[in-house]
């Protein structure tokens, strides 16, 4: 029995990989619920302008969730998929009856930040187990992010 994967990473370093993208997916997973629903129940003077914006960041966020799952399936192991085991896993916690247009973006923006921060140890895993393609994964979100945050911030002033 080989100790590589199907993609050539060792089996420990993938198991150690698939378990951290886990990890990062019970937070996108449960971010993207809140930010679904901020769009949602946002309210006040600046209701068209966040519910638009709110729709975008969802988008995007669904859009890697399902990347982050085809990456653990990639490495050879399951993504989680019970809701009941994002929330358990997840450090970002559900939102609940936020709909403060200003509320609902330092929400955003604190789960964008638990997300750089979490993909950042994701970076740092696949770096050491020279996987390219999930490093590649996460710098690309992180820079994305990163940007996001900064503009976050310029809003709320």
């Amino acid at each position: 029995m080989s100790d590589t994967n199907a993609i050539g990473l060792h089996q420990a370093s993938a198991s150690q990989l698939a378990e951290k993208l886990n990890a990062l997916l019970a937070n996108y997973q449960i971010f993207y619920m809140n930010v679904r629903g901020y769009h949602w129940n946002v309210k006040g003077p600046q209701f068209f302008e966040l519910h638009t914006k709110f729709e975008e960041f969802y988008t995007d966020l669904l859009t890697k969730v399902d990347e982050v799952a085809e990456r653990i399936l990639t490495l050879g192991h399951k993504p989680v998929h019970a809701y009941s085991d994002y929330v358990a896993m997840s450090q970002i916690r559900e939102a609940k009856d936020v709909h403060d247009g200003e509320a609902c973006v330092r929400g955003v923006l604190a789960g964008y930040q638990t997300l750089i921060e979490l993909q950042r140890e994701v970076l740092a895993l696949a770096s050491d187990a020279d996987d390219e393609g999930t490093a590649a994964q996460a710098g690309d979100y992180i820079r994305e992010q990163e940007k996001t945050v900064w503009m976050l911030n310029a809003y709320l002033g």
